[in-house]
């Protein structure tokens, strides 16, 4: 399934030929490529493709135990890859911040590395459970 966040505005979006259909460039191609390749694990923390335009990225997102994780590849300002947890609500225990950057990667890596490496990240800090 494919998202699309646009003016604050949350819609789904299929193929090509729906009325509404999803982005045709090369980072949402690149993030469907990323995403056939995931493992199982991730696929089961509810893997989708996002294309927020309000933040300017495009990118795989995942529902986790600790909540939703987003695989970002930025649209705009850079090619390198980030994985940012997102959280619900801005609190004073995370200083009223939105998200948190869990690493940052150079895109060096083939879309098959990318999922790889992407499923050990989110394996080894205990997203995945």
């Amino acid at each position: 399934m494919e998202i699309a966040i646009a003016g604050g505005i949350v819609r789904r979006v299929g193929g090509a030929q729906h009325e509404r259909s999803a982005p045709m460039t090369p980072k949402a191609i690149l993030a469907r490529t990323i995403a056939n390749f995931l493992p199982l694990v991730c696929e089961r923390a509810g893997a989708k493709i996002v294309h927020n335009s309000d933040a300017g990225y495009t990118g795989v997102r995942f529902e986790t135990v600790n909540g939703p994780v987003v695989l970002q590849m930025p649209t705009e300002d850079g090619n390198d890859f980030r994985i940012v947890h997102e959280f619900i609500e801005p609190s004073d225990e995370n200083g009223g911040r939105t998200e948190k950057e869990i690493v940052h990667f150079p895109a060096i890596y083939k879309p098959q590395g990318v999922a790889h490496l992407t499923a050990e990240i989110l394996n080894s800090r205990g997203f995945l459970g």
